[in-house]
């Protein structure tokens, strides 16, 4: 046995579940890593008796496990890496499927001491057409891996609780995710990278580590690929990183979302533009129009966002 293999079969695989309308695409993600040869497949249920009875019926390979507590993707987390019986705890989406060999590459960097996590590459596969208009920088808005990541196996502030392994008693020296806190209904509030800058500040000198070469596929649903959602998506999410600085103090200064603004974003949009004009494209116009919009929405959600916070206080 590898020690690539070994850690692999050391990791419990949570994927959190919350409506019976996912069940084919929840079967499909605990197929992807049935042969992976994880130390077990935690399901954790989200407040829905009716899916948990599915899903002890129907996966009978699989851990079952009812969140009947705080609703949301966080506590149900918590509720599966609660159960997990493995030194490492990955968590994988109910709408995504590994590729072979995801797990052992997602685990394999944290047998270096500088590591405390792992994140990996989330491919958007949409169900649909997808859009000639969206920016690459803007995959994030579809749950995707986005132009500005690293091209290389590299540190990171922060992963996806999509694609994520982290070692369990690491995971839970600050009590896992923050239940309460995440993306619900309207609510974009990122529980992932804020769970990775608090894990960072607890374990002082480690990093988390980007793997591109551990891949999921990300079910896309045609709706996530019209501009209303995209607007709406860009404006909570800058809604709910005003709500995270404010969580996480003044020491929280969002510096890599500036960097993505000041330096990334504005090189898409010159990139495109050239091709507009270059290639007589017009999707490229468009997509550097939607780089446009996007980042004056998702500005203007975060600054009325801290403007109420100041009225409140």
């Amino acid at each position: 046995m590898t020690v690539n293999q070994g850690m692999a079969s050391a990791t419990s695989i949570v994927i959190a579940s919350h409506s019976l309308r996912r069940s084919r695409t929840t079967a499909e993600a605990v197929a992807s890593v049935a042969d992976q040869h994880p130390y077990e497949v935690v399901v954790a249920v989200d407040n829905n008796a009716d899916l948990y009875e599915w899903v002890r019926k129907q996966l009978t390979d699989v851990v079952p496990v009812h969140n009947q507590g705080i609703p949301g993707a966080s506590a149900t987390r918590n509720a599966g890496a609660s159960a997990a019986g493995g030194k490492i705890v990955a968590f994988l989406d109910d709408d995504a499927v590994a590729e072979p060999g995801w797990l052992e590459n997602l685990t394999a960097p944290l047998v270096r001491p500088d590591v405390i996590g792992v994140g990996g590459h989330v491919e958007p596969v949409w169900l649909g057409r997808a859009p000639g208009w969206m920016p690459e920088e803007f995959l994030w808005v579809v749950g995707a891996s986005y132009r500005g990541l690293p091209s290389a196996a590299a540190p990171v502030r922060n992963v996806w609780s999509e694609n994520m392994a982290v070692a369990r008693t690491d995971f839970w020296s600050i009590g896992g995710f923050r239940e309460g806190f995440g993306k619900t209904g309207q609510r974009s509030q990122p529980e992932d990278t804020d769970f990775c800058i608090r894990l960072a500040a607890e374990l002082e000198g480690r990093t988390w580590w980007y793997e591109p070469s551990a891949r999921v596929g990300h079910s896309v649903p045609p709706y996530r690929g019209t501009l209303r959602f995209f607007v709406q998506r860009c404006y909570n999410e800058g809604q709910g990183k005003a709500e995270m600085a404010m969580l996480l103090g003044p020491q929280e200064r969002l510096r890599d979302e500036r960097r993505h603004a000041s330096k990334t974003l504005p090189e898409g949009i010159r990139r495109e533009l050239r091709q507009a004009v270059e290639a007589r494209e017009l999707a490229a116009a468009q997509r550097a129009m939607a780089i446009a919009v996007g980042l004056v929405t998702a500005g203007l959600g975060y600054l009325l966002r801290r403007i109420r916070q100041r009225i409140t206080v």
